[in-house]
């Protein structure tokens, strides 16, 4: 039996149940794992969410060892930053670039011990408001961090930021976003179709 552990923030938490240790939230993880096993009757592959809403990198690191490295997870997909962004503009609590990058490292080489897959998802915005594209000038160097280290780390690395974009030009952003962060459940597809898309050979 394989297990791939998602992990990150309120996007891949998306409601899951916390007494439920299989609960999968109603997000793009559940729609993976439907996907999958439409397309792979029979695989040995179980799924396992461990989002947490408002989580940062800081937050991955402090309970990595309980929420990942005690899983044993063979697969682990990790999607992080928008709330290192986010809480810069609402609670003016910054998390610069530098340290949004050691946390992120300190995490991957913990992994890495492991022997499991690393899966990094750039995280996206998709402004819904104006003054939300003032958030660029701080998600962008972590966009870049993310996609450094899918390099450095030698991890599959699923696009988001870009498809969110193409998508959102082609019709109306709250289409795909309800409040810039948070994706409707057409956004929830389009990142499950990207997830498959990017991991078809995990």
């Amino acid at each position: 039996m394989k297990t791939v552990l998602f992990i990150g923030d309120s996007i891949t938490d998306c409601g899951r149940d916390r007494d439920v240790p299989d609960s999968l939230g109603s997000g793009y993880v559940a729609r993976v794992a439907e996907w999958h096993a439409l397309e792979n009757p029979g695989a040995q592959v179980r799924f396992v969410n461990r989002g947490i809403s408002g989580n940062r990198a800081c937050d991955l690191r402090r309970r990595w060892g309980t929420d990942c490295l005690e899983l044993e997870p063979d697969v682990v997909s990790i999607m992080i930053g928008i709330n290192d962004t986010w809480r810069r503009y609402d609670r003016d609590d910054p998390t610069p670039a530098e340290q949004f990058a050691a946390d992120y490292r300190d995490i991957l080489a913990r992994t890495l011990e492991i022997g499991a897959r690393l899966i990094l998802v750039e995280p996206f915005l998709l402004p819904v408001r104006a003054e939300q594209w003032e958030w660029r000038v701080d998600l962008d160097p972590k966009i870049a961090v993310v996609r450094r280290l899918a390099a450095e780390f030698g991890a599959l690395f699923v696009a988001t930021d870009g498809p969110m974009a193409q998508a959102g030009a082609a019709s109306q952003p709250t289409d795909w976003v309800r409040d810039g962060v948070h994706p409707t459940p057409a956004g929830h597809a389009l990142l499950a179709r990207a997830w498959l898309t990017a991991t078809a050979n995990v």
